[in-house]
């Protein structure tokens, strides 16, 4: 298994997927070595092999800007043992180099590689040792520029290791749809698989503390009402829309507040807009969260916004949906597939959805019914059944690679 982060060090919901993933697939009999680009602690996690392709710290192994592509080229950190710079291009030269070491030595029956990041390390594996490679697109570069085009280069590795893999993963139709007519994949090589909910969500302790969140408890008891939205704050995301939604949702309702939970390379931008729309005093940004922070502000919010312009799946929906909030999801965005319970609008449509949350806001029988309807949906998909899906996958591939050599 070849991906680029683990919980706690993650930036998203790659790494909850890839966690998840793994823990699922052991338990269906899988033994798996997982590869991570970075040094650190992993002594938690019991069910397979963490192997450390370089000794940097994981906070400095590439920054939020791996996944923003405008700055995928540029972005440079500092190792932690180490006076140099080291661009994410190194680091992934060192990832690939560091697989071809191990494939010296070891030799598995599958290859799993994880968005583009690790893609030359899986395309080296089928290249140069013939081992099957299953390619899992979490989102193409497409997603992340928001459908306008994104770095040329990451364009040139994503369609490498789609062309060289034996099989692709899509994490939704959505995405399916993407690789086959940007790539020119044939729609038969690429399966898809829904991703499930965190299992930390459902096994973990938790108890919402009012104090964390004193303001927004107390605004909620004046008749406000949260609306809240989680994620980096990129162009993928939609979140310049969804702020032109809230000041046309305020002129209409004035007790409402947004709340914006991450961070990322348009967070001035929206604290920009929302001053220039008049909204700030109804606007409140966290800062990046994790754990127990991200599930407070879930527990708060009554409505949960998903803006993207393009979104491959969407875990946050799902956390959410856990936490009894009502969705807004944006028809771009794959959770959609799953969930019906949920309203919808196009990324672009910012009087709908402006429209929407008033709507959910003034009619507590709306809210109660899609409150219900998605807490019967979102634990349909369960991790268990992704692993054997996947598992079959695995199978497929080594069963091909066997016929050939037979022949």
């Amino acid at each position: 298994m070849l991906g680029w982060e683990l919980p706690p060090h993650n930036s998203g919901g790659l790494g909850v997927a890839c966690l998840n993933l793994s823990r699922a697939l052991a338990k269906e009999g899988a033994d798996i070595d997982f590869v991570v680009p970075y040094a650190a602690d992993h002594s938690d996690i019991k069910f397979m092999n963490i192997l450390s392709a370089t000794e940097l710290d994981p906070l400095f192994r590439y920054g939020a800007g791996a996944y923003d592509s405008d700055v995928v080229e540029d972005k440079i950190l500092p190792t932690s043992n180490e006076h140099k710079m080291v661009s994410i291009r190194e680091v992934q030269h060192d990832y690939c180099k560091f697989v071809e070491d191990y494939l010296m030595e070891y030799k598995p029956d599958v290859v799993h590689a994880h968005d583009w990041l690790t893609f030359e390390a899986g395309v080296l594996a089928k290249k140069n040792y013939g081992i099957p490679l299953i390619a899992h697109v979490h989102a193409t570069e497409y997603d992340r520029s928001g459908m306008n085009g994104g770095n040329r280069l990451v364009h040139e590795i994503e369609r490498e290791g789609l062309l060289m893999a034996d099989k692709i993963i899509a994490v939704s139709q959505a995405t399916r749809q993407i690789i086959h007519e940007k790539y020119d994949i044939p729609l038969s090589k690429i399966d898809v698989v829904y991703n499930s909910l965190d299992e930390g969500f459902l096994r973990s302790a938790y108890t919402y503390d009012q104090d964390d969140y004193r303001y927004l408890e107390m605004m909620k008891t004046l008749g406000y009402t949260i609306v809240s939205t989680v994620g980096r704050f990129t162009i993928q995301k939609g979140l310049a829309n969804m702020m032109r939604a809230a000041a046309k949702a305020l002129k209409k309702d004035s007790k409402l507040i947004f709340v914006f939970a991450g961070d990322g390379e348009q967070k001035a931008e929206l604290l920009e807009m929302s001053a220039r729309l008049g909204i700030s005093k109804n606007v409140v940004f966290t800062g990046f969260v994790r754990g127990k922070q991200l599930r407070d502000i879930y527990q708060v919010s009554d409505i949960f916004v998903m803006s993207s312009v393009s979104e491959p799946f969407g875990l946050t929906a799902l956390e959410a949906a856990h936490h009894g909030d009502v969705l807004i999801l944006t028809k771009q965005s794959g959770v959609a597939e799953v969930i019906r319970s949920a309203m919808e609008y196009d990324f672009w449509d910012v009087d709908k959805l402006a429209d929407e949350i008033i709507a959910i806001s003034n009619s507590p029988g709306l809210r109660h019914t899609l409150q219900s309807g998605v807490s019967k949906e979102y634990r349909k998909i369960s991790w268990n059944d992704v692993a054997k899906k996947v598992l079959s996958v695995y199978n497929e591939v080594e069963k091909h690679k066997r016929n050939k050599e037979v022949k």
